[in-house]
């Protein structure tokens, strides 16, 4: 059975990626000062220009998928006999999935071969991105709608996502620290180190002192949870730190001679949470 992958713009992938596998894009959209962009291609703030605004002091907003929307998207396959498998935002970081989980029961009742397979990654960003990856691999291989779902609910808690962030602020607006740490972090120059757990929730793990050293503790954390695991390709994503996100990059490859490395912008809506200065490690792992 024909199926294609749908995935939503918080996979933060490149254009040319999503355009060479034909993978169609939910939009998550996002406001600033204002304007509301639906985050696909050609309806999207420049990410420079956005973070720009954020160190401005833009305070954006972020919206989820809704049933209609997924309903619209999947239809449009499924009225042509074509299945969909559809990998979501993490359910613990948005109601984008269950939307999709309402349209997919929906639609399932109303076609009869063709049928939507909705995941909840459990990732966020390129983490997201990286299992959309796996996901095309899979496709490419000739696996099955059935197969490639089956595999991906199997390895999904192997996407390990580590990240860290220079400002404090964002994290404070969003209730990952509190008001009293993101003073006193910002003071003392201590940079937090957080992951996505097994239940797709922003976890902080470390506060490390100085930027460098919490950049470092990313590659260090790495190599604790790959466990063996082979790495083909490893991810970073950043909140415009390019020379940042290029420093841990380097050290991957020093340190685990993995050369394939995928470096690119946090897209607007998660770094409306997330704040400038992020950088954001995504690996296969034994565990998270």
């Amino acid at each position: 059975m024909r199926y294609v992958i749908t995935t939503d713009t918080t996979c933060d992938m490149p254009q040319a990626f999503l355009e060479e596998n034909e993978l169609t894009v939910m939009s998550m959209a996002y406001t600033v000062d204002g304007k509301t962009y639906t985050g696909l291609e050609g309806d999207f703030l420049p990410p420079k220009e956005f973070y720009d605004r954020l160190r401005g002091g833009s305070m954006p907003q972020t919206a989820q998928v809704n049933p209609d929307q997924a309903e619209k998207v999947f239809e449009r396959f499924l009225k042509s006999g074509v299945s969909v498998l559809h990998i979501a935002f993490s359910s613990a970081l948005s109601g984008s999935y269950q939307s999709t989980v309402i349209a997919a029961e929906e639609l399932n009742a109303k076609y009869g071969d063709a049928k939507v397979i909705t995941i909840d990654s459990k990732c966020a960003s390129m983490g997201e991105g990286l299992f959309v990856y796996y996901a095309v691999q899979l496709k490419k291989q000739g696996k099955s709608l059935e197969e490639a779902a089956e595999w991906l609910e199997a390895h999904k808690l192997n996407i390990c996502h580590n990240f860290t962030v220079d400002d404090l602020f964002h994290l404070h607006r969003g209730g990952r620290v509190s008001k009293t740490a993101a003073v006193f972090g910002s003071m003392l120059g201590v940079k937090p180190v957080l992951h996505v757990d097994d239940e797709g929730r922003l976890i902080p793990i470390q506060k490390i002192r100085g930027r460098k050293q919490s950049l470092t503790a990313l590659v260090d954390n790495m190599e604790t949870c790959m466990g063996g695991m082979k790495n083909d390709v490893v991810f970073i994503s950043h909140g415009d730190c390019l020379e940042d996100a290029q420093f841990v990059a380097d050290e991957v490859k020093k340190r685990f001679g993995i050369q394939n490395i995928w470096i690119d912008y946090i897209g607007p809506v998660i770094g409306t949470h997330s704040g400038a200065g992020t950088v954001a490690l995504f690996f296969l792992g034994k565990h998270r």
